[in-house]
């Protein structure tokens, strides 16, 4: 008899909700996660409560703020003198979010009737997971169903190796006790772009060096060309097709040596440097022998479209196996895996699931972009409306950026939603409904948006589509 239904290896944005799932299925469940902070703690919720996605919409969220009194306050007539800031206190207020969302997770797990354990997690033949606490004590338990949800970590770069102080990866860029002066960071991705705003607000001189000669290669790129005229706007000095050769420490400071876009060999001196080329998923002694799971040449764990892998009843979810690494993306195939179990009904779209950028101004897209449905040959009509003739946002003083709808021509389905401006994060929500219901743009057209609110921008691209838009002129 087993001891368990389901194990889940790993209590991050993919695990916890698996078990958490599994036990509101009614199922007997275990959820292991080795996660300890830089003090020694340890805490469910992985890399995105801990390290990542919550700790960097804090700093975002506070360095916004400074930004805004500092630049827009006084638009408002808003008169404060001198503004400054306490870095201590805005690492102890994030801090204080990240500890109450992790406990959090202990008490959800709790209240599901789930078996927490804080320890490492091995998958052994036959469905056993030999679990190892972290005062060293070893169990083995068996489990009719295991999911693998261990997560992914930072790609290191060989010619600008960690040091924990001045060359660091996002988490230590998270923890930093003071505003660099000079803050390099290698990668314009979305973690590249979100920290160097945080400290760019703050007052850092920040350089990003981004290998791709093409700016945020994965999104529409009229999206992204917008978005480059805004970060360069605000100070950041981006520059693409550089690619590092050689980073050294050199007393305090950090020496990169580079080759720009046309091939000419450049340097940088900065105060510190944050590495955020990728992540890779973390699969370091998470299978024993014989468990009859594959890992590909690149870490992913193989599993198919139901998130299952080679071996009977053994699962993985989230970023350790293919598609995009995005928290909301783990939970969904977590929840979906946790209801396949239990013999329900489950379903991940794969072709719905959005992706943000909090800068300021938020990026948001779902679905394809205008390139993507060029190059399948699909005729298509596009309709975009600016938040320049946005009521409300040009209230919040946030009339940067675009709402732009992709459309096919033969059927009005929507194919793309692409949001550069003022809480784009939140309005893309209503373009994922839309197309998780095979709406129409036409339905969108009908559907009545309050007004004044940022939301009518969809509305109104939706209507652009057909060049029926109300709020501006129709070419």
């Amino acid at each position: 008899m087993s001891d368990f239904d389901v194990i889940v290896i790993g209590g991050g944005p993919a695990g916890y909700p698996t078990a958490i799932r599994a036990g509101q299925n009614g199922l007997k469940v275990a959820c292991i996660d080795e996660w300890k902070n830089y003090d020694g703690s340890t805490a469910f919720g992985g890399t995105c409560l801990n390290a990542g996605c919550i700790p960097s919409k804090a700093l975002l969220e506070s360095s916004e703020l400074f930004h805004r009194a500092q630049a827009e306050f006084a638009t408002h007539g808003i008169k404060t003198g001198a503004v400054a800031i306490d870095i201590a206190a805005m690492q102890k207020r994030k801090a204080g979010i990240v500890k109450t969302m992790t406990g959090g997770i202990v008490q959800l797990l709790k209240a599901a009737g789930v078996t927490a354990l804080q320890g490492h997690g091995k998958l052994l033949a036959g469905r056993q997971v030999q679990f190892t606490a972290h005062d060293g004590g070893v169990k083995v338990f068996t489990a009719k169903h295991v999911v693998l949800a261990s997560g992914s970590q930072p790609m290191p770069l060989k010619t600008a190796p960690f040091d924990g102080k001045h060359v660091v990866d996002s988490w230590g860029a998270l923890e930093f006790a003071s505003v660099p002066k000079r803050l390099g960071v290698i990668g314009a991705g979305v973690i590249g772009l979100e920290l160097g705003s945080v400290w760019r607000r703050l007052g850092a001189d920040v350089v990003v060096l981004e290998a791709m000669p093409a700016f945020l290669a994965m999104a529409d790129q009229q999206l992204a060309k917008e978005a480059l005229k805004h970060f360069k706007k605000q100070g950041l000095d981006l520059r693409l097709g550089a690619k590092v050769t050689a980073a050294s420490v050199k007393g305090d400071v950090v020496e990169v040596s580079y080759t720009d876009a046309a091939g000419a060999a450049q340097s940088l001196t900065v105060d510190r440097l944050i590495v955020c080329i990728g992540r890779r998923p973390y699969t370091g002694n998470l299978l024993g022998e014989g468990t009859g799971v594959i890992v590909d040449e690149r870490g992913f764990i193989k599993v198919d479209e139901h998130c299952r892998t080679d071996a009977d009843n053994v699962w993985a979810v989230g970023d350790c196996v293919r598609g995009p690494m995005l928290a909301h993306k783990g939970k969904e195939e977590g929840v979906a895996v946790a209801d396949r179990i239990a013999g329900l009904y489950a379903h991940v779209n794969y072709d719905a699931i959005p992706s943000v950028v909090y800068t300021a101004p938020e990026i948001a897209w779902v679905g394809a972009t205008e390139e993507q449905v060029k190059a399948s040959g699909r005729e298509y009509k596009v309709g975009s409306f600016p938040f320049l003739a946005s009521g409300r946002a040009r209230a919040m003083e946030a009339g940067q950026g675009f709402a732009k709808v992709i459309v096919a021509k033969d059927d009005d389905q929507i194919l793309g939603v692409h949001i550069i401006g003022p809480m784009a994060g939140e309005l893309i929500a209503e373009a994922v409904l839309a197309m998780e219901y095979s709406a129409s743009a036409e339905d969108l057209q009908r559907t009545i948006h309050a007004h004044p609110t940022l939301s009518e921008a969809l509305h109104e691209a939706a209507l652009a589509a057909d060049k029926r838009a109300i709020d501006m002129p129709n070419r």
